[in-house]
């Protein structure tokens, strides 16, 4: 891989990343905000666990990348649980659903090529 290739996926990590968490501090405070939790209580317990890789992701650390794409698969899962459970906000499930994969598949094949670059620099 080519390090044109690794720069296109951290840029689409990057992005997939900050288009995940602005989609969720709006659909959480604006564009449905939840009738029985408080709006705070949600957007700690959404929004936190994003913001925990946020410095590896931004120095684009392969380990980093590693395990926060596993940790898009959470939302990915709340996605699918919100589009069958909630119908009225299938939209912002579907959106949720797409930005949490590209996530996950663009931060995997960061961590793999940059990975698989590094261990063979170190052999040589």
């Amino acid at each position: 891989m080519t390090r044109s290739t690794e720069q296109i996926l951290h840029q689409i990590t990057l992005g997939s990343y900050f288009a995940l968490l602005l989609h969720l501090l709006l659909w959480i405070t604006w564009l449905g905000p939840s009738h029985y939790f408080p709006t705070a209580m949600v957007l700690i317990a959404m929004l936190v666990p994003l913001l925990l890789p946020l410095r590896g992701l931004l120095h684009g650390n392969p380990y980093t990348h590693a395990w926060s794409g596993f940790l898009a698969l959470f939302y990915f899962i709340h996605g699918v649980g919100d589009f069958f459970i909630n119908p009225p906000e299938r939209l912002y499930s579907g959106i949720e659903i797409f930005l949490s994969l590209s996530f996950f598949f663009s931060a995997a094949f960061y961590a793999r090529f940059v990975g698989k670059r590094l261990s063979t620099s170190e052999g040589e």
